[in-house]
C-alpha cells in the first residue's frame, strides 16, 4: 500500500496542472443557483461532473430534483468487503455582483500571484468547486495508478446549496438505498491556517423566525395619540430587548436546556490555539467582545448558542419626517444552537415569550422559516481517525478539531434521512473572500487537499 500511495502522490504532484485547468473549465460554467436565467448552466455543470466521473470508471447520472439537478455517481471500488465513502458536494454558486467590485471577471478564472504562491481567482473557486475537485482529482489519481479507489465510492454533487437546498431532503428520502455508505466527506470548510489542517467537529444549529406585531387598526398622528395608543414598534424593542443580557445571555425560559459543557481537553486544545480576538473584532471595526463573560474567544464562536436581531422596520422610514405611531413592525431573529438544543423548544420558546409580553389591544404572529439542531462529530470513529493520520501525514503537524458558528444543513440531513455521520475535511482559508468579490482558492491548498483526499482514501482501506 505504501508504493502504491507514494505513486499516487506522485502522479498528483506532476498532474497538478492538468487539473487546475479542469477546475478552470468547471469555474467558466456560471452555475448560479438562484438566478433563474442560469438554468441552463446549472445544467450545464451537472452534466460536465458527470462526464468526468464517467471518465475515471464511475457510473454517473444526472438526476432530476424538484430543482436543479443532482449528479450520483458509483463506484465498488476493488470488491469484497471494503468501507463505502459517500463524497459531497455543491456545484451552484452564489451570484458575481457586485461586478465592478472584482479585479477580473468573476467565470474567467485566473491564477494570481498572492503572499502563498499562486492563488485561483474565480466566483466557485473554494465554494465549493475547488473544493469538491480536490477529491474528485484524488479519485482520478487512484484510477490512474490503481485503476479504482480502494474503497467502494458514492458520489452526491447538487446544485442548489446557495440557496438553501430546498430540494435536497426530499431527493435524500428518495435515494436513501441508492445513497448508503459508512461514511459521508464532505470539504466544503476551512483550514486553520495555511500551515496548520483542521476537521469541523461541530456545527452550530439555527432557528430562523419573524415577529409580525399589530396594534391599531392604521397608523396614528403621534402627537394626537402619543401617550394615550400603544406603539408596536416600542413593544417590540421592548420585547427583543428582554430576549437578553447586556452581556448577552439569552434570558428566555428553557433556552440553555440540554447544553453542555465543553470537553476539558477540546477546551484546551482551543486554549492552545493562539486566537486572537483583538485582531478577529479588529479586522471587522470593532474592539470589544460583547458575547457571555466568562467564556473564551473560541467557546463562544464555536460552543455557545446566541440570539441575535436579523431585521428590525416599521413605520415611517423614508427621507425627513413624519410624525407616526404605526400600526405594525416586524423584526427578524435568529438563534445558533448547539448540541443538545431542540429547535423544535426554542421556537415554541419564542412564542411563548412573545405572548407573555402582549399587553391587551396588541397581537403578534411568530413565523418559523427554518430550524436545524447543532451537530457534533464523534472524535474517536473510524474516519475521524483515519482523517487525523493523514492530515500528521500530509503537513507534519496535528490537525486542529475545529468548531464552526454556522451551519452546514447537509449534514444534518444525513444524518437524519440517511443514518450517515459526516468527515468534515476542508482546505478553504478565512480570506478566501467566501461570497465575495475577488473569491479566490489558494493553489498551494488544492493541491494539499488533493493529497490529503487521496491519503484517505487510502488510510480508510487499510483500517478496513
Amino acid at each position: 500500500m505504501t508504493d502504491r500511495l507514494d505513486a499516487i502522490l506522485a502522479h498528483i504532484d506532476a498532474d497538478l496542472d492538468a487539473a487546475r485547468g479542469r477546475l478552470f473549465d468547471l469555474l467558466r460554467i456560471p452555475s448560479i443557483s438562484a438566478q433563474p436565467a442560469h438554468a441552463g448552466d446549472c445544467r450545464a455543470a451537472a452534466e460536465w461532473l458527470r462526464g468526468q466521473l464517467a471518465g475515471i470508471g464511475f457510473e454517473a447520472a444526472v438526476k432530476e430534483t424538484a430543482g436543479h439537478p443532482a449528479v450520483v455517481a458509483h463506484h465498488p471500488g476493488p470488491g469484497g468487503a471494503v468501507p463505502h465513502v459517500l463524497f459531497y458536494g455543491h456545484y451552484d454558486v452564489q451570484p458575481a455582483d457586485p461586478l465592478e467590485l472584482w479585479t477580473s471577471a468573476p467565470f474567467e478564472p485566473v491564477l494570481v500571484d498572492g503572499p502563498h504562491g499562486p492563488r485561483i481567482r474565480a466566483r466557485g473557486a473554494v465554494d465549493d468547486k475547488g473544493q469538491t475537485m480536490m477529491w474528485m482529482e484524488a479519485l482520478r489519481a487512484w484510477h490512474a495508478i490503481a485503476g479504482s479507489p480502494p474503497v467502494a465510492v458514492t458520489v452526491l454533487i447538487e446544485g442548489e446549496e446557495e440557496v438553501g437546498s430546498p430540494s435536497l431532503d426530499a431527493f435524500l428520502a428518495a435515494n436513501r438505498a441508492d445513497l448508503k455508505a459508512d461514511v459521508a466527506v464532505i470539504s466544503d470548510t476551512g483550514m486553520w491556517d495555511i500551515d496548520t489542517p483542521a476537521i469541523t467537529t461541530r456545527l452550530r444549529g439555527l432557528v430562523y423566525a419573524q415577529i409580525d406585531m399589530k396594534a391599531a387598526s392604521r397608523d396614528l398622528h403621534s402627537g394626537l395619540f402619543g401617550g394615550s395608543a400603544l406603539n408596536p414598534i416600542n413593544l417590540l424593542t421592548h420585547i427583543l430587548g428582554a430576549l437578553r443580557t447586556a452581556d448577552g445571555r439569552v434570558t428566555m425560559p428553557g433556552f440553555y436546556d440540554g447544553v453542555a459543557e465543553l470537553p476539558e481537553a477540546l477546551a484546551a486544545q482551543w486554549a492552545g490555539l493562539g486566537f486572537e480576538e483583538a485582531a478577529f473584532l479588529g479586522g471587522v471595526g470593532l474592539s470589544v467582545p460583547a458575547g457571555e463573560p466568562g467564556r473564551a474567544p473560541l467557546e463562544r464562536l464555536w460552543a455557545r448558542p446566541t440570539c441575535d436581531i436579523n431585521g428590525i422596520w416599521g413605520g415611517y422610514m423614508g427621507h425627513g419626517s413624519k410624525t407616526v405611531i404605526p400600526a405594525e413592525a416586524h423584526a427578524k431573529l435568529s438563534f445558533r444552537l448547539v448540541p443538545g438544543q431542540d429547535p423544535a423548544r426554542i421556537a415554541q420558546g419564542l412564542r411563548d415569550f412573545v405572548a407573555a409580553h402582549l399587553p391587551a389591544d396588541a397581537h403578534a404572529d411568530v413565523t418559523i422559516f427554518g430550524e436545524s439542531p447543532g451537530i457534533e462529530v464523534a472524535l474517536d470513529s473510524p474516519a475521524m481517525t483515519a482523517a487525523r493520520e493523514i492530515l500528521l501525514a500530509e503537513f507534519g503537524r496535528e490537525a486542529v478539531l475545529s468548531g464552526s458558528g454556522g451551519s452546514i444543513p447537509v449534514v444534518e440531513s444525513m444524518r437524519r434521512l440517511l443514518g450517515l455521520d459526516s468527515l468534515l475535511m476542508g482546505f478553504g482559508l478565512d480570506d478566501d473572500q467566501v461570497h465575495s468579490p475577488d473569491e479566490k482558492f489558494e493553489l498551494r491548498c488544492f493541491h494539499r487537499g488533493t493529497r490529503s483526499h487521496a491519503r484517505l482514501l487510502g488510510r480508510l482501506a487499510a483500517r478496513g
